[in-house]
């Protein structure tokens, strides 16, 4: 089993992304409201550093919001989840889209996959 994490900066795809695994019998996802990193850092009152206005520049993302999917699933779901994230978002290698892992889990309780 695996805990598969995607932090979808591009917010408009998720429900395109929800839909498919879906239809590929993957569910079972929590979904959270998050903020990145540069964006904490853009208030005021860090004004005083300018290797922050520097950072901003690099990495200025154009939406204050992501999303972050967290989901328990088999090994062989991976894969899918990969192809369903590239073809909905063009891939996640594209700046400011978002970012994928899965994290191998030694123990799950409360989890059951019906449709796997």
């Amino acid at each position: 089993m695996q805990l598969f994490v995607l932090v979808l900066n591009r917010t408009e795809y998720l429900e395109q992304i929800l839909e498919k695994m879906l239809e590929r019998g993957i569910g079972g996802g929590t979904i959270l409201d998050s903020t990145g990193m540069m964006r904490v850092l853009e208030n005021d009152e860090h004004a005083d550093f300018p290797m922050f206005g520097l950072l901003r520049q690099v990495y200025a993302p154009e939406r204050k919001k992501s999303k972050t999917m967290f989901a328990v699933m088999k090994d062989e779901k991976i894969p899918q989840m990969m192809d369903i994230i590239n073809s909905v978002t063009g891939g996640l290698h594209k700046p400011d889209t978002g970012v994928a892992f899965a994290l191998p889990l030694s123990f799950v309780e409360g989890v059951e996959h019906k449709h796997e």
